[in-house]
């Protein structure tokens, strides 16, 4: 290919973006960020640098991370094993501690690496700004300082995002006597999702999409019903931690946020290719 063609290759892409640009200009967009796209340093350059090429154009990105890897990993050095029921961390008074301080470290790289990147990023918790309000998660087995989010306080994000600051929030939330909860990142980004308002939440995890057969990167759902999704997991060709990913991406979509994707963060500028381009990627959850 001639270098002229490569420049003309590129002049292209970018008109291919414009009716995107002006779609989303001025509007907010969440992502959820975890898992691979968080640990390998050059998936979480090629993340964060998407966040700051969107907020360059307009667009205004909301930021919600986890930190599943690095809790584990801490809660080891201080000899507490991790246990999980249904993809929820179960969590005591020890293990909350933990938690906060491992996210409030991880949220600190974040914001501080965006900045350097050229955007403008600000690090909010959940209960420190008093953004997540909860309630002991009930379900099956007791999984201690777990909290469901019962409302979203959305004042502290408006005020950033109004002056494009992108809000880079960890998902801690409080409960009425002001006690710290873990609250799964999926569900924190889904409610805050539709609180906002936004146009679309596009959920990064370290696998394709949803496959029909996990061993075959071939078999990609690339669009799925909300209605089919329950048949799925009792098949358990949704499983695991894909749960919780599922049902936040229903979640949003019955609370009026229009679009909402899981998408592979190891595919180099994935957040760019799914708001960008005509093809998108990974699976699209649709109503």
């Amino acid at each position: 290919m001639s270098p002229m063609q490569e420049l003309v290759d590129k002049a292209t892409i970018l008109i291919e973006a414009l009716p995107y640009i002006k779609k989303f200009r001025g509007k907010e967009v969440l992502i959820k960020y975890g898992g691979a796209a968080m640990t390998y340093e050059d998936i979480r350059e090629n993340v964060l640098n998407d966040l700051v090429f969107m907020s360059y154009v307009g667009i205004k990105p909301i930021l919600i991370h986890g930190g599943g890897l690095a809790i584990t990993e801490n809660l080891k050095k201080k000899g507490i094993q991790s246990r999980f029921v249904n993809g929820l961390r179960v969590t005591d008074k020890a293990t909350v501690e933990v938690v906060i301080d491992t996210l409030a470290e991880i949220n600190k790289g974040i914001v501080h690496d965006l900045n350097r990147f050229g955007a403008r990023a600000i690090g909010l918790s959940g209960h420190d700004a008093e953004i997540l309000n909860v309630i002991k998660h009930t379900g099956e087995g007791d999984v201690g300082y777990v909290g469901e989010v019962t409302s979203v306080n959305i004042m502290p994000l408006k005020e950033l995002t109004e002056f494009n600051i992108i809000p880079v929030i960890y998902p801690i939330g409080m409960d009425e006597n002001g006690e710290a909860y873990n609250v799964n990142a999926d569900e924190a980004a889904a409610k805050i999702a539709v609180a906002m308002g936004v146009q679309k939440i596009m959920i990064l995890t370290n696998v394709k999409g949803i496959l029909r057969d996990y061993t075959d990167e071939s078999s990609l759902i690339s669009s799925l019903h909300v209605d089919e999704v329950e048949g799925l997991i009792d098949k358990k060709i949704i499983s695991g931690g894909m749960i919780p990913k599922v049902r936040s991406a229903i979640i949003a979509l019955k609370g009026g946020v229009k679009k909402a994707h899981i998408i592979d963060g190891r595919i180099k500028h994935s957040l760019l290719l799914e708001i960008f381009t005509d093809q998108g990627i990974g699976t699209e959850i649709i109503l």
